[in-house]
């Protein structure tokens, strides 16, 4: 079957189209925005990538067109697949009935934490030898690719609350029936689909709903909007997981072993079940763990088993990942574009360095951040930075730097990426940390403050 799918390079229907060429399809793609890893594993899998949405690219009339969230009615593409009558379908409706049919399927949702606890999750499954399939919304580097078909028993799936199509407006996870279901967390997000937070909650209890009563939920205790969500109507036990000092009545929970959590003990009601010695930090990272020694646990790996190969975790990419080391300056990049993950990631980073200086550089550039939801809560969210460099765009709906004023001369607002880079490098100095933190390419600003640090 020769397939084209529109909006390949996002990184979930990157993650499709390898399961389509997986299965021994034909497949090519068109995007507006073609850039790496994701176009480069791609390609690298013989996938044929079109820049654009040109009609031509639909020339040779595919047997299926798998349509991404990103694109809409007037797409030049999309009216095109229309017109001609073309057969389609989303990329959640695919996988449902292409991939996902008589497997256990363990589904990772929540607002933040989602693609490093399904990475997690695949790699304790991965070394358990129960090859897993599996779809991130990353690149887990212990395999080098976001997803793979795997064996028959089991299928790892990040599951995102977007919306699945311009013609299909449920959540992407409502179609993917899971066994084993980890809540991580539920805040206020995705604000181009989501009126408020109470529409999300719905759509979370949409899953829960089809969650089977031998299934599993494994949830963050504490988390109000979850509580919400489980009030609403639960069929399935649920496990909770949390820090030990904080939610004691957690059946699953961690106790740091130093201050940045590279080690930790894990316990299960109160009884130590394994301890991790890995290579990430920050305590929201060891209860992503948590929650991923517990999906293991139910379909058959113990926690001593699971904890063992967190050690040889390589996380996913774009995940307080070190990109470089430059004149002892080192450089970072991380996906954080929401208040809570930018905190999470500068207390994790700030943990480990001590009173060494942190430079962050960040672009708020979802549709959530650009409709200025978050901006009364963004400045507190760098506390932990020494320094801050802001990137304001043409199309932010609000002012920047009114919104972050507070900060005071730490804060820098531009709107110009070359001079961040310009600034940045020319503050950089020896033992120095530059946190770069978006969604997106950021116009490239990370291999230009890369060059920029090694010319000085």
């Amino acid at each position: 079957m020769r397939i084209h799918i529109l909006g390949i390079c996002g990184t979930f229907m990157g993650g499709v189209a390898l399961l389509a060429r997986s299965l021994g399809h034909e497949v090519s793609g068109s995007d507006a925005n073609v850039y790496p890893p994701m176009s480069t594993q791609l390609e690298e899998q013989g996938i044929e990538l079109m820049n654009g949405y040109d009609p031509a690219h639909l020339e040779s009339a595919p047997d299926l067109v798998i349509v991404g969230n990103t694109v809409s009615r007037g797409n030049p593409m999309v009216e095109t697949m229309l017109n001609q009558k073309f057969p389609y379908i989303s990329g959640p409706q695919w996988i449902s009935e292409y991939i996902l049919q008589k497997r256990h399927i363990l589904a990772v949702s929540g607002t933040h934490g989602k693609s490093t606890t399904t990475g997690m999750l695949c790699w304790i499954l991965e070394s358990a030898g129960l090859n897993p399939g599996f779809l991130v919304g990353g690149l887990p580097q212990n395999f080098g690719v976001s997803a793979r078909v795997g064996g028959d028993n089991c299928f790892v799936i990040e599951a995102d609350e977007y919306d699945t199509a311009f013609f299909d407006k449920r959540s992407k996870f409502i179609h993917y029936h899971p066994d084993t279901l980890i809540i991580n967390n539920i805040e206020y997000d995705h604000a181009d689909i989501f009126a408020d937070i109470a529409a999300i909650r719905r759509e979370f209890h949409h899953m829960v709903r089809i969650v089977p009563e031998n299934g599993l939920i494994i949830s963050r205790q504490g988390d109000t909007q979850i509580s919400q969500v489980l009030e609403m109507g639960c069929w399935s036990p649920v496990e909770y997981f949390g820090d030990q000092f904080d939610d004691m009545n957690s059946e699953w929970t961690v106790a740091a072993l130093a201050d940045d959590f590279s080690q930790f003990n894990v316990l299960r009601n109160a009884e130590i079940v394994g301890t991790v010695n890995w290579d990430l930090i920050g305590q929201f990272n060891a209860e992503n763990a948590l929650a991923a020694i517990a999906a293991a646990n139910h379909v058959g790996v113990k926690p001593a088993q699971a904890c063992e190969a967190l050690q040889t975790l390589k996380n996913i990419k774009r995940r307080l990942e070190c990109l470089a080391e430059v004149n002892k300056v080192i450089v970072y990049d991380d996906f954080a574009h929401h208040p809570t993950a930018i905190r999470a990631t500068l207390k994790a980073l700030r943990q480990k360095v001590k009173k060494q200086r942190i430079i962050a550089i960040m672009e708020p550039r979802s549709n959530t951040m650009r409709q200025g939801v978050h901006k009364e809560t963004l400045a507190d969210a760098f506390a932990e930075a020494d320094q801050i460099y802001l990137y304001e765009a043409n199309d932010l709906a609000w002012d920047l730097s009114k919104a972050t004023s507070s900060l005071g001369d730490k804060v820098n607002v531009m709107q110009n990426i070359d001079n961040i880079v310009s600034s940045v490098a020319s503050l950089a100095e020896a033992n120095d940390h530059i946190l770069i933190m978006s969604n997106g390419s950021f116009s490239g600003l990370h291999q230009k403050l890369i060059e920029k640090l090694s010319s000085c």
